[in-house]
């Protein structure tokens, strides 16, 4: 290499295989969201491949999908971020249906502990007649 010259940047791009183990997910789920319009892999022949965008779009897929997303919603909040008013409005929007999301899994962790606390009872309720039954045989 000559003296301050450097190499050009080669762009990072992975297989369907190699973002299907990083992600946990299956070849036929990274297909589904490319049919879907979600991540767009260039084509080489039958070959996907796949750039830093489409990486990054399928690593906010994976997150929304883990925090109870639809995919529609997903859509949405990605493609914020190339349209007015950009980033912010996506972090804006975004920002409200996280406070949408955990004031519905607020309630339905009231209605699990609620149920929790009625099982416990009923299951104390039925110690203690299964421990007279016994008692009185």
């Amino acid at each position: 290499m000559i003296a301050g010259m450097t190499t050009p940047d080669i762009e990072t791009t992975w297989s369907i295989a190699q973002l299907a183990d990083e992600f946990g997910l299956t070849h036929r789920t990274i297909r589904h969201y490319e049919e879907l319009g979600l991540i767009s892999p260039e084509r080489r022949g039958t070959v996907r491949v796949f750039h830093r965008r489409d990486r990054t779009r399928l690593e906010l897929i994976v997150r929304g999908k883990r925090i109870g997303f639809p995919l529609d919603e997903i859509r949405t909040i990605i493609d914020m971020y190339d349209e007015t008013p950009g980033e912010s409005g996506q972090l804006v929007y975004l920002l409200d249906q996280i406070a949408a999301r955990r004031a519905e899994l607020e309630l339905r962790r009231a209605d699990i502990d609620r149920t929790l606390a009625e099982m416990a009872s009923m299951e104390q309720r039925c110690q203690a007649d299964l421990s007279k039954l016994r008692g009185a045989r």
